[in-house]
């Protein structure tokens, strides 16, 4: 929690505003510090950015006005009401800069509050194809965003070749001792590898492009009103360039399981085919007049794929000593790989149905 005195000193940065502010922590992120602030004549939110993550604060901005204000400028031309609430909105400060820089080196962005909202962690089938309908729009709205791709904030952060040869470097360094109690997840993940890095080879080969993606594909990243309707996408840092089964992958690695991330119990965890089939037909409802056949083709593979990229994160954490990940205790990156792995062997076991769905789903949407 920051300082009272200090945040009102930021939040005149942008609003020119001093007296009878309330700042109260909102949310509780593990990336940024957010902060809900209500001034006499409108509510915010400010954002502490965590530059150790986004190290390039002013591309991370640009990239963040340059899709809002294409997403704003694709409502206006559907004659869309409220799109206030249906976008999100930058607030410059005095000087006209899309984030300011604290005496303490620390970058600051504010947005403005969108009243009578509110977001699920928890997911059912209903709320399922509401997000495939927001994140199949999202992409469709950005599909034609002028100006070339957008700067990556993250660099190869899905990249599945990247994260292999991390994983392969803290396998053979050992840092922290725990190898040979873990081989036979090695094994298992080597097993897969090649096969894992099809997205890759396939743009390579011209035959998967990448889009606008938003890579970070939860339910609590989209808010919806009081009627549990969408309103808008938020959560855009990692708005960047990608792969579309990528955002398909994560939100079914995040959604559909049964279990939970970090779940001991194995039993737990099981695939959920009917969010999978409401995410699924809501995406593509938006998304399949721009989709290309072979990106089609593999998104139900983009499940796999990002799950197998989160069990691979997980464990070289754990080989590396727990570095990267916060852990409640001393075994919890490894509970989460093998999780991770379980959930990736359930949708081994179902892919031939989750292949179905989006095939049947595609050509009804085509029609």
């Amino acid at each position: 929690m920051q300082d009272t005195h200090k945040l009102v000193e930021i939040v005149s940065q942008f609003t020119n505003s001093k007296e009878n502010l309330l700042i109260k922590p909102l949310g509780a992120g593990h990336i940024n510090d957010s902060y809900r602030v209500v001034t006499e004549d409108n509510e915010y939110v400010l954002q502490r950015i965590n530059h150790s993550i986004f190290k390039d604060v002013e591309q991370l901005q640009n990239n963040i006005k340059r899709v809002t204000d294409h997403i704003r400028k694709k409502l206006v031309e559907r004659g869309a009401e409220d799109i206030d609430r249906k976008v999100l909105t930058l607030v410059s400060t005095t000087n006209d800069k899309l984030f300011y820089q604290d005496e303490d080196g620390n970058y600051w962005r504010m947005t403005i509050f969108i009243k009578d909202s509110k977001s699920y962690d928890d997911i059912n089938p209903i709320l399922a194809n509401r997000a495939g309908l927001a994140f199949g729009d999202f992409q469709k709205m950005l599909a034609d965003l002028p100006g070339g791709p957008l700067f990556e904030t993250i660099p190869n952060f899905h990249n599945m070749e990247t994260r292999l040869e991390s994983f392969r470097q803290s396998v053979n360094e050992n840092k922290a001792g725990r190898l040979s109690s873990v081989q036979d997840l090695v094994n298992e993940i080597e097993a897969r590898a090649e096969d894992m890095c099809k997205a890759e080879r396939m743009y390579r080969e011209g035959k998967l492009p990448k889009r606008t993606n938003h890579c970070d594909t939860k339910v609590n990243n989209i808010l919806f009103n009081s009627n549990d309707e969408v309103l808008c996408v938020v959560d855009l840092d990692t708005v960047m360039p990608g792969y579309v089964l990528s955002d398909f992958g994560d939100f079914i690695r995040t959604g559909a399981n049964k279990g939970a991330e970090d779940d001991k119990d194995l039993n737990n965890i099981q695939l959920d085919l009917d969010i999978f089939r409401g995410y699924a037909e809501g995406y593509l409802q938006n998304a399949t007049s721009f989709l290309t056949q072979g990106e089609i083709e593999n998104l139900a593979f983009g499940a796999k794929l990002l799950t197998y990229m989160q069990t691979v994160r997980f464990f070289t954490d754990y080989l590396d000593g727990d570095t990267y990940y916060k852990i409640e205790y001393a075994e919890h990156n490894i509970v989460r790989s093998r999780a991770q792995f379980k959930f990736l062997q359930e949708l081994e076991k179902h892919f031939d149905e989750m292949q179905s769905i989006v095939l049947q789903a595609a050509e009804k949407y085509k029609a």
